[in-house]
């Protein structure tokens, strides 16, 4: 029998698993988990802009540990991960065998595809060992973690360097995660004809101020972690938390943070858009 054929066979045949309904409920699964969190880190922050924070951080963490303590809060916390994990399939379904759409199978869209798998990979390993009782884990401040990590790296040789790259790296991705969403590139992943007309403005403000405001943050935390490169002080650097607060610091005061809040509010109804729309 000819090897090349079964070798065919195989890869159609992984092909039709990676594209099957499974895996889509999987994509679909994640992103209401993926609102589920944005929605409650644009909660915690808000409630920081207020001062009425609770002790809460406004991170992924402080999501995860803010659904700990709700009734059935263990299950919830099993399922969010079931469908992270989902999520982190369906991204690598795409990494091996392209995204959908006529340029899905371009190398940079396959990688930025693995990327996010081991990224959502590694967040539901994290809400999942929460759920199973180590809470240590996924409920972590982002802020120490990010103070940890930093420090650690600039005492490598060259450690200034590889964290002024990173934070410009984590700078660019922000701006150009702000400039999609602004110019609605999100637009061709969604199936935007089944919408009604209001349905669609919904999702078009969302998708706009909510991708614009979650641009902004990565890009503003990019900014500290070059700031802490610049002056060798690994306190520079903040997680999400700490980022958000930092909001409060301007001529603005705690309405910037609000503005920003809700913004990350938004982005997560975007994702439960995306979770019943998304070409998967």
């Amino acid at each position: 029998m000819n090897t090349n054929a079964l070798s065919a066979d195989g890869r159609r045949t992984a092909r039709r698993a990676a594209n099957s309904k499974a895996v889509a409920a999987g994509a679909r699964a994640g992103f209401v988990a993926r609102g589920v969190i944005y929605l409650l880190v644009g909660l915690l922050a808000l409630r920081i802009a207020f001062s009425d924070s609770g002790g809460k951080q406004a991170d992924r963490g402080g999501a995860i540990a803010e659904i700990a303590e709700k009734p059935f809060g263990s299950v919830l916390l099993w399922a969010l991960g079931a469908a992270l994990a989902g999520m982190a399939l369906w991204r690598l379904s795409e990494a091996l065998f392209g995204l959908a759409g006529p340029d899905g199978d371009k190398p940079g869209k396959r990688a930025m595809a693995a990327a996010r798998f081991l990224f959502y990979g590694f967040v539901s390993y994290s809400v999942l060992s929460y759920a199973a009782g180590d809470q240590g884990s996924g409920s972590g401040s982002s802020d120490r973690q990010t103070d940890d990590v930093t420090a650690k790296a600039l005492e490598w040789t060259g450690g200034q360097w590889i964290v002024g790259i990173a934070g410009a790296v984590v700078v660019g991705a922000g701006l150009w995660i702000a400039f999609r969403a602004v110019t609605r590139k999100y637009r061709k992943h969604l199936k935007m004809s089944e919408m009604t007309r209001k349905v669609r403005r919904a999702v078009d403000f969302s998708g706009m101020f909510g991708g614009a405001v979650r641009g902004i943050v990565f890009a503003t935390a990019g900014g500290f972690a070059v700031a802490a490169a610049v002056r060798h002080e690994p306190g520079r650097a903040k997680g999400m938390d700490d980022t958000l607060r930092s909001f409060t610091e301007t001529p603005a005061g705690p309405w910037l943070l609000a503005l920003i809040a809700l913004g990350l509010a938004a982005f997560g109804a975007f994702s439960w858009a995306n979770a019943r729309w998304r070409k998967v």
